[in-house]
């Protein structure tokens, strides 16, 4: 106890640091290190530099903005070169070409309303012959029933005649052989008959041929009445057309 009282306390013992930076003499690029940042080091303030685009996107950018002018290739060039050259009268050729189309319509409708006129006129023609022929049909009808209807005992002969002059076909054939015993019993009976035509008009026609209903009254008086009897008829009558001459080639009565 009294060697330690006596004794003088022991400092404790150093050890020699080494500084972090390096060594005099030696170059700062060998066995350089730093420490790494804690999170209890304070933040380094550092200026607010803005980060630099690539000059590359930077290009891009402006050409997506500019408008692209397409670089022209050689059938563009062709095309260029074919293209018509551009009159300096355009205008006086599109009046020309008006002129032209309103001509040509202009010579259109005349010539339709000429084919009109003459589709019309012939029409009509057709139409006036086709009537014209109807009514002589009908006339020859009327004729034939009034030929037939008109007999006088003094004229019996030439009423015979005229009306077989005007028949053709069965109905001349039924006279024909007759006419002289049909002419001595008109003057006998002294038979007087004046027909008249009421109506008549057309049943049936062809080019050629047409039956025609005739009605008609015949005022017939004879030796034994003085006095005339009216007496009525509907008859049919076929009149042919032989070219110019239209004849009555049959006669029946209908009830």
């Amino acid at each position: 106890m009294a060697d330690d009282e006596g004794t003088a306390p022991r400092r404790p013992r150093r050890r020699a640091v080494r500084p972090a930076g390096p060594i005099a003499g030696e170059s700062a690029s060998k066995n350089t290190f730093e420490a790494p940042a804690t999170a209890q080091d304070p933040p380094v303030d550092t200026p607010d530099l803005k980060k630099e685009e690539p000059k590359s996107s930077l290009a891009e950018a402006d050409a997506e903005k500019k408008p692209t002018t397409p670089t022209p290739t050689t059938e563009d060039a062709r095309l260029e070169e074919e293209k018509p050259e551009q009159d300096e009268n355009a205008p006086q050729s599109t009046t020309n070409r008006r002129g032209v189309v309103l001509t040509s319509l202009f010579v259109v409708v005349v010539l339709a309303l000429l084919a009109g006129g003459v589709y019309l006129f012939l029409a009509n023609r057709a139409t006036n012959a086709e009537d014209a022929q109807a009514e002589r049909f009908v006339q020859t009808a009327r004729q034939t029933v009034l030929n037939l209807t008109t007999i006088h005992p003094d004229s019996a002969q030439e009423d015979v005649d005229r009306l077989l002059a005007g028949a053709s076909g069965d109905f001349k054939a039924e006279f024909e052989g007759r006419e002289g015993p049909f002419v001595d019993v008109v003057k006998q009976a002294r038979v007087d008959s004046n027909g008249e035509i009421i109506e008549a008009g057309i049943e049936n026609i062809s080019d050629d041929a047409a039956d025609v209903l005739v009605a008609a009254r015949a005022m017939v008086k004879n030796s034994d009445a003085e006095e005339p009897q009216p007496r009525d008829f509907r008859l049919r009558v076929t009149v042919a057309d032989d070219g110019d001459v239209m004849t009555a080639s049959r006669v029946e009565f209908v009830p």
